[in-house]
């Protein structure tokens, strides 16, 4: 009996040795989920297992990455550590508890050497949730085969008149995703209006936004009524489109195609003065809570590796991403980049996307007025006060 006691013990001391081995192995893991491009992910994944060797670091592409946090992301067990996202969630998953505030795992002072533009979008309720890393933004594109420079338009009705004179049965002057609401918040910014204002309202200037639907549909009605960004990507590429509205996800295929590609500053709308403003999106790291408290020092590891200035220059030499962090502009390199100096002349009139709760719903709201004004011929109007209705009764529901 006394042997059998002394093997059960012996046993029971190697599994709690191996337990506490696993428990300190675990608490030097970091697993960040993202849903980004492979050029990112790589140049994330090499930098940081090179740059922290002691640590186990795992990049894993997750699809729909913000349904499987909100089903998660209290389960330490099953949500990641941290996970790389636009900023426009970070309302949502604050309000649901599941982020750290970033500002005490980092240096202090740290958020200073990054741009203003990419900081506020990290912060909501005068807190920071996001490390940025780099943005994009939409910006004027041209094929210079058939649009030069010279013919770049500088106004809305510049452009219209392009349009006029340049489209046909098998060509198109302009193109892009006339009734996607990331794209058409551009026009409703040129027109002073807003999707949401920063308190929770929805469409705070209701004429600004409806002036905007009514001037855009003029546009709209020379362009392909399909608005998929397959069917725009697809005309610009094939050469059958001389310009759109993209994002810098478009430039590699565009090159690759051979397209002649020239990058011009947003129109301005000749009613306002105002230059089309785009949304930009953030990208940036988040930190879990409970990854904070039990991994606290592989996360601080893994955050002051991120915040090397060669980080955001790797990323922009690899995918032509913008750096959020100032110091990467100094680089010859990324002050040689036209694509990457085109978004952060554009930062300077782009408006981060909204990071409040409420946006959320604002997204399928707007998508639906545009379907009814640009694709349906529904009266501006009526339509509205339908959007509106809509967005105040979910709105209203979330609280």
């Amino acid at each position: 009996m006394k042997k059998l006691i002394s093997l059960l013990l012996a046993a029971a001391m190697v599994f709690a040795l191996a337990a506490c081995g696993a428990q300190e192995t675990d608490a030097d893991s970091i697993v960040i989920w993202h849903d980004k491009e492979d050029a990112v992910a790589e140049v994330l994944q090499s930098y940081l297992s090179e740059a922290l060797p002691d640590y186990t670091i795992t990049l894993e592409k997750k699809t729909s990455l913000t349904d499987s946090l909100k089903l998660v992301g209290n389960d330490p067990s099953s949500a990641p550590d941290m996970f790389i996202f636009a900023h426009d969630k970070i309302g949502l998953f604050a309000e649901m508890g599941i982020l750290e505030p970033i500002e005490g795992l980092l240096p202090e002072g740290e958020l200073a050497n990054y741009l203003p533009m990419t900081t506020e979008a990290a912060t909501y309720k005068g807190t920071a949730y996001q490390l940025p890393l780099y943005f994009e933004t939409l910006l004027f594109m041209y094929n210079s085969k058939y649009m030069t420079a010279e013919m770049v338009p500088e106004t809305t009705e510049e452009l219209y008149a392009y349009m006029e004179a340049n489209t046909g049965r098998d060509r198109f002057g302009f193109v892009e995703q006339h009734s996607t609401a990331y794209y058409s918040a551009a026009w409703i910014h040129g027109f002073g209006g807003e999707i949401i204002s920063a308190d929770g309202t929805p469409f705070p200037d209701a004429q600004a936004v409806k002036d905007a639907l009514e001037y855009h549909l003029k546009f709209v009605q020379l362009m392909p009524g399909e608005t998929e960004y397959s069917t725009v990507n697809t005309l610009f590429l094939e050469g059958k489109a001389d310009s759109t509205i993209g994002g810098p996800w478009m430039v590699p295929s565009a090159r690759e195609a051979g397209i002649e590609l020239g990058i011009a500053p947003m129109p301005v709308v000749d009613e306002t003065g105002m230059p089309l403003a785009p949304y930009s999106g953030v990208q940036g790291v988040h930190v879990l809570t409970h990854a904070a408290e039990s991994k606290s020092e592989a996360v601080r590891a893994v955050l002051a590796a991120l915040c090397a200035p060669e980080v955001g220059v790797e990323l922009a030499l690899a995918s032509g991403c913008a750096p959020a962090r100032t110091e990467c502009y100094d680089d010859e390199a990324v002050a040689n980049d036209e694509l990457v100096q085109a978004m952060r002349a554009t930062a300077e009139i782009a408006i981060p996307m909204p990071n409040i709760p409420e946006m959320d719903v604002m997204w399928t709201v707007m998508s639906n007025l545009l379907t009814d004004v640009n694709m349906s011929g529904r009266d501006v109007d009526e339509s509205f006060d339908e959007a509106l209705a809509e967005a105040e009764n979910l709105i209203a529901n979330m609280k």
